[in-house]
């Protein structure tokens, strides 16, 4: 006779255990593929789930939180190999102005909310400052699924960030400190306890340099001949970094950073990101499965009014703030909104915050389902505004010229006599791979050429090649209407739309074909494309050319291949000539 199944072994086998959360996890991010959602909601519903509130499927929780560990290190080493120290620099300014002033407009401005809330003054206290932790780890996630981290905004978002968890490291280690000795019954040793912490600090940013100035490319250079080692080397390398950051009181997230950094100057760190990439999304997929896995459904009916109220502020009152702080530096309002679309949220440090005051005796469970309540709501909404932020951008546009300072905008006066001293025949977008070997050759063929490109780092490395260049964006049409279009014959665009999943970015190349027409532009329009099926697309919408890159590759190859053979063989009359020029529509 058959029996069904005991699926309580499920809970005694730990290898089941993960086996259950990788499969719930397939299933559900098969219908958020379906239903175009992005995968990070999916991972945390996997997590609300997989926990004790639902299927309570999980309880090895330790193995989970050491998978999300990792994941959080291997994620922050990928953003500090991408870190240049001269861009960190260059953004000290704006990434500290907007950093500390994010955090102390939130603080005081939600200690008063609190307060006009009915909380405690001490309640209020922890919930403000609680409210000022941004998830470094969501938005580095999504502005790299949506190839934004080299972005402007996206690079200052990345510093207040930074900044940000400088704050959370600091706040932390204050509340351990007077945790540790409110406990022993000694208030005289926390300000010791914070100098030894900082001290160690001190240290390992002195281990890591001299790392960085003599050890970091010898050691990559020969470990790199191995692409398994290589592998192994860069997991071994961010979890020591972590590991000595989280020991010496810091956080595992900053050690991870500090890692990447250390490997960012060798001439490896491409070929470190491109292996790595698979390896970090699979491991963030634990991280996003424990922070769904401790949102406990029963504290949080009690706390829906105020968390709605604290939502409300921190998805506009963060933003806003960081809007103003921005435009008085003299940022464009788009680069101003999309930066503070990434303060949206509070962070997994929120709840870690809120849960040590509950341990130290200073707040009730109540504290904590609000700051979760608060935590699911502006994660959850946050992910769809930066997702989306292109789209509301333009929504909100008419609104928004308050938070720019049009006499003076930062990005338009760095620029502005480059951009008027002179006619153009070419105006050229993207300076990547392909975009930078087109203007190669045009620049040898002796036109007048204008690049253009959303990265500074590109825009610094072509003007150091004496070229002229500018940053700006293809789809942002207050910039379109900025460059000198008068004379250019043609607007190349070497920008490809990628096909994210559960993403609806914005196509840049229909964008700024849209934004030449209401300039009433009249020369000619080239956009490239990556899939031959978009062309017939492309030039319905007013692209004169639509490049091909491999199939034009290819067809030159071809066609060099057979120029060679009838040099070689020039009585072969078997050799096929001609024909080539409608082989797009072949294939």
């Amino acid at each position: 006779m058959l029996r069904m199944p005991d699926l309580s072994i499920i809970h005694t086998v730990p290898f089941y255990e993960i086996t259950s959360l990788i499969v719930l996890a397939a299933l559900v991010g098969a219908v958020s593929l379906l239903l175009r959602q992005p995968m990070i909601v999916s991972f945390i519903a996997v997590g609300i789930l997989a926990g004790p509130s639902v299927f309570d499927i999980v309880q090895s929780e330790e193995k989970v939180q050491l998978l999300a560990d990792l994941g959080i290190a291997l994620l922050l080493f990928l953003v500090g190999l991408k870190l240049d120290l001269k861009l960190i620099r260059s953004m000290g300014l704006v990434s500290l102005a907007t950093g500390l002033g994010q955090v102390l407009f939130t603080s005081v401005a939600g200690f008063f909310i609190g307060r006009l809330m009915g909380l405690e003054v001490i309640t209020s206290l922890y919930v403000a400052i609680a409210l000022t932790f941004s998830s470094t780890i969501i938005i580095v996630k999504l502005l790299s699924d949506k190839k934004e981290v080299d972005s402007l905004h996206g690079r200052i978002a990345i510093g207040f960030l930074i900044v940000q968890d400088l704050v959370v490291v600091l706040a932390m280690m204050i509340l351990s400190a007077f945790g540790i000795n409110s406990q022993a019954g000694v208030e005289s040793n926390a300000l010791m306890q914070i100098a030894t912490i900082l001290l160690y600090g001190v240290l390992l940013l002195f281990f890591v340099a001299l790392f960085i100035r003599f050890l970091a490319t010898p050691i990559v250079s020969r470990i790199v001949k191995s692409p398994e080692l290589l592998i192994t080397f860069a997991i071994g390398w961010a979890a020591l970094l972590a590991s000595l950051g989280s020991y010496f009181g810091f956080s595992k997230e900053l050690g991870g950073l500090l890692a990447g950094v250390s490997l960012a100057s060798t001439p490896f760190r491409e070929t470190i990101l491109s292996r790595l990439a698979t390896v970090r999304d699979f491991l963030l997929l634990f991280f996003f499965i424990a922070l769904g896995m401790h949102i406990e459904l029963e504290l949080l009916g009690s706390q829906i009014y105020p968390a709605i109220v604290f939502s409300l502020f921190v998805l506009v009152g963060n933003p806003l703030i960081v809007m103003v702080i921005m435009g008085f530096l003299g940022y464009k309002k788009r680069t101003s909104f999309l930066a503070g679309l990434t303060v949206a949220q509070i962070s997994e440090f929120s709840l870690i915050f809120i849960a040590m005051g509950l341990q130290i005796g200073h707040l009730s469970e109540e504290a904590l389902g609000l700051v979760t309540l608060v935590g699911l709501i502006t994660i959850a909404l946050s992910v769809y505004m930066i997702t989306y932020s292109h789209m509301l951008y333009d929504f909100l546009e008419p609104v928004l010229g308050i938070f720019e300072k049009r006499s003076s905008a930062a990005e338009r006066t760095q620029d502005k006599e480059l951009v008027d001293s002179g006619k153009y025949d070419i105006v050229l977008f993207g300076l990547g791979r392909y975009g930078s070997a087109v203007a190669h050759y045009l620049k040898k063929d002796g036109y007048r050429l204008l690049a253009v490109d959303f990265n500074p780092d590109e825009v610094r490395r072509w003007k150091k090649k004496g070229f002229k260049a500018v940053y700006g964006d293809a789809s942002d049409q207050e910039f379109i209407a900025s460059l000198p279009l008068g004379g250019v014959q043609w607007v190349v665009s070497s920008v490809a739309q990628y096909d994210f999943l559960g993403l609806t970015h914005e196509d840049p190349r229909i964008a700024l074909i849209d934004a030449l027409k209401q300039q009433k532009y009249n020369g000619k329009i080239a956009v490239s494309t990556q899939k031959i099926d978009e062309r017939d697309t492309l030039k319905s919408k007013g692209a004169d050319v639509v490049f091909l890159p491999f199939y034009d590759a290819a067809k030159r190859a071809a066609e060099r291949l057979a120029e060679a053979m009838q040099c070689e063989y020039p009585q072969n009359e078997n050799a096929p000539t001609g024909g080539r020029e409608n082989d797009h529509a072949k294939i």
